[in-house]
Formats: C-alpha cells, sequence, structure tokens
C-alpha cells in the first residue's frame, strides 16, 4: 500500500463532498491496473459503473460475487451491464456448490446458520479475489443502514491473514434519492424487482431477501427477523 492510514484519513477527509467521478478518477490513477470495481448491481453500483465507463475509464475491472443463489432478474441485469458498456464481469465463484454445500453442511444452512452460509458463499471468494489488488471501489452508502452510517469515502482495510487493501466509497455521502435520481435521468438499466419492494437484493432464499415495509429501512429485507445486518463483505476485515 502506497498510502500511510494518516494520509488515507486525510485524503478521505479531502474527498468529502467530492463528486464521484474525482474520486473515480483518482482511484483509476493511483492503482489502476490493481484496482476493481465490485458490485451486486444493486443501484448504488449502476451508478458507479456509469460514471467510472462512460467519465473515467472502461478499463477498470468489474466482478461480481455469484453465491449460486442469484435471483434470475439479477443475472439478465448483468448481461444487460455486460452489453451496455462492451465489458466482461468476473465471476467469484464459492468452492461449493448449492448441491454440495447441503450434502456437507445440510440442507438450508442459510436459514440455521446464516453467517457462516455468507461467509462460505460471499467472504472466501473475496478474501481469495483480494491478493489480486491493491483497492476495491464499492457502492456502500452511510444512509443504507445503522452499520454504515460511519463509513469513510476511503478505508484502509486488513484482513484476518493480514493483507491490506483500499476499499473505495464514492457514492458514501449520496442519499437514496440521489441514487434513483442518477438512474432515471440517466436510463440506466436497473433491477425490476426494485419495483416489486426489494430496497436490498441479495440471495433468493425468503430468509435472505423480502420487499422492505413502509417506514423500514433499505436494508431491512435482509436476513430479516433475525439480528443479522451484514453477509460479511463489508465487516470481515479491520479499519486501519
Amino acid at each position: 500500500m502506497k498510502f500511510s492510514p494518516d494520509q488515507i484519513r486525510e485524503l478521505s477527509a479531502q474527498f468529502e463532498g467530492q463528486h464521484p467521478r474525482q474520486i473515480l478518477q483518482w482511484a483509476a490513477d493511483q492503482f489502476m491496473p490493481r484496482l476493481a470495481i465490485s458490485t451486486a448491481f444493486g443501484p448504488e453500483g449502476l451508478v458507479i459503473l456509469d460514471i467510472a465507463m462512460r467519465k473515467v475509464t472502461p478499463r477498470i475491472p468489474v466482478f461480481t460475487i455469484d453465491t449460486g443463489f442469484l435471483f434470475p432478474e439479477t443475472q439478465e441485469l448483468i448481461t444487460k451491464i455486460e452489453k451496455d458498456y462492451g465489458i466482461t464481469v468476473e465471476r467469484l465463484h464459492p468452492d461449493l456448490t448449492p448441491e454440495q454445500q447441503a450434502a456437507q453442511y445440510g440442507p438450508e444452512l442459510y436459514r440455521r446458520e446464516p453467517d457462516k452460509c455468507c461467509h462460505l458463499r460471499k467472504v472466501l471468494p473475496l478474501q481469495k479475489k483480494l491478493p489480486q489488488l491493491d483497492a476495491m471501489i464499492t457502492g456502500l452508502r452511510r444512509t443504507q443502514s445503522a452499520t454504515r452510517a460511519n463509513a469513510a469515502v476511503l478505508q484502509l482495510q486488513q484482513t484476518p491473514d493480514g493483507y491490506r487493501y483500499l476499499k473505495i466509497n464514492p457514492l458514501v455521502g449520496w442519499s437514496k434519492e440521489e441514487v434513483w435520481w442518477y438512474i432515471v435521468s440517466h436510463q440506466l438499466h436497473y433491477n425490476p424487482l426494485h419495483d416489486r419492494g426489494y430496497a436490498s437484493i441479495g440471495c433468493t432464499p425468503d430468509c435472505c431477501t423480502r420487499p422492505v415495509q413502509p417506514g423500514e429501512d433499505e436494508r431491512a429485507g435482509r436476513w430479516a427477523g433475525t439480528d443479522k445486518k451484514e453477509c460479511g463483505l463489508h465487516t470481515f476485515a479491520a479499519n486501519i
């Protein structure tokens, strides 16, 4: 990592309030080719992709984690995005297929031990990818949930095995309304499940993703009825 923790904190403070294009341009200038956009193709990811591909550089690699439980609508959206921007999205896969996981850990692990399921199907694939990167761009926003309220534009992270990388959150200060204004005004493709009340879209089991109700926060439909708030992708590594 070319920047010290103090330098990262100083840069992060300087980037507060700046347009995502400026943050993405800085990231491309500093970290290419060891930089990638990580996205599950939610609204924020779609905005970041559009800004990055059309206004910064289409050479920033893009990856997603295909858990084996993605909605068909999500898979179709990925295909549209690849066609729109002329890119190939790298799909990270867990070591075990859903069938192999059921055979090894029992059926419906996502209901019985959701943290373990997320670790196997999301966190471990990301951990295998990270040594190829110095920096990773995400769509995290502060107003998505209480667990993300203190997120910074730049976050220096260290994995449990000691690997350090920079997490870059260009939309961290945006509201949901700003994100959707960009999508609508730029006529971007988006997941049709959003029109059916799904504010945050993860895996297909109803215990993992459901529509949100009036007055609930954006991520209330994830692991509803449990204390679980995050899949682990944004929490398994420690802030430095």
